[in-house]
């Protein structure tokens, strides 16, 4: 049984939907953490809606965040723990997705996943296996779960943006180049990566404009 997501959400400028944002936040978060990139990404996407939901499970190391899934070298979950709740946000947040497109009124090529950390790992998993591709995935400083199945498990292919700080001490820089060379071994041909120098676990506003510019694109903007 799936579990709806709370989400917190800023209406598009114009005051007309043509396009959302999906904001995916990173363990011990919540959607509040990244609603507010809005702001200074709104004036630029004037018929983007944006949307963060908070993950669907409480953290135990955060009082106020949430976990996608359990990270046993964090928590003391078992591997066992882990897979299975990434596999049950796997559906919370595919229902999700699905729910947004039917009340908005959006095809998944006017929506973009936009993850942070854990959030990117939930992003690069769920969008290659949706039935329909959707616009794009900005991926910041998470890591490709489960490289070896993609090839088999790919369903739809999507332009991706790979971005990560070369200084980050919690998702090894080198995440990035094992994504993008996993995500081409699955026929992935819009794989797109920037590093941000000199940038810890974190969105620098290099990182942001670049995902801008990368939106725009992706959503012919």
């Amino acid at each position: 049984m799936t579990r709806v997501l709370t989400a917190g959400r800023k209406e598009p400028l114009s005051g007309e939907t043509r396009s959302a944002v999906v904001f995916l936040h990173g363990y011990g978060a919540n959607g509040a953490d990244l609603l507010g990139l809005a702001d200074p990404l709104a004036e630029h996407l004037p018929d983007t809606l944006f949307v963060a939901p908070d993950a669907p499970e409480a953290c135990a190391g955060a009082p106020f965040g949430f976990q996608w899934f359990p990270i046993p070298w964090i928590d003391g979950s078992s591997e066992e723990e882990s897979m299975r709740g990434m596999m049950s946000a796997v559906d919370d947040l595919n229902a999700f997705l699905d729910a947004l497109m039917v009340d908005e009124d959006l095809l998944p090529e006017q929506v973009v996943l936009f993850g942070f950390s854990q959030g990117t790992m939930m992003s690069l998993h769920v969008a290659p296996r949706r039935e329909d591709p959707v616009a794009g995935v900005v991926a910041f400083s998470g890591r490709l779960l489960s490289p070896e199945t993609l090839s088999d498990e790919v369903v739809s292919r999507m332009p991706i943006l790979l971005v990560h700080g070369d200084q980050d001490e919690v998702v090894p820089p080198q995440s990035l180049p094992a994504a993008a060379e996993a995500l081409g071994e699955a026929g992935f041909t819009d794989v797109y990566a920037h590093i941000m120098k000199g940038t810890a676990h974190g969105i620098a506003p290099d990182g942001l404009s670049v995902a801008l510019a990368f939106m725009r694109d992706e959503l012919s903007l």
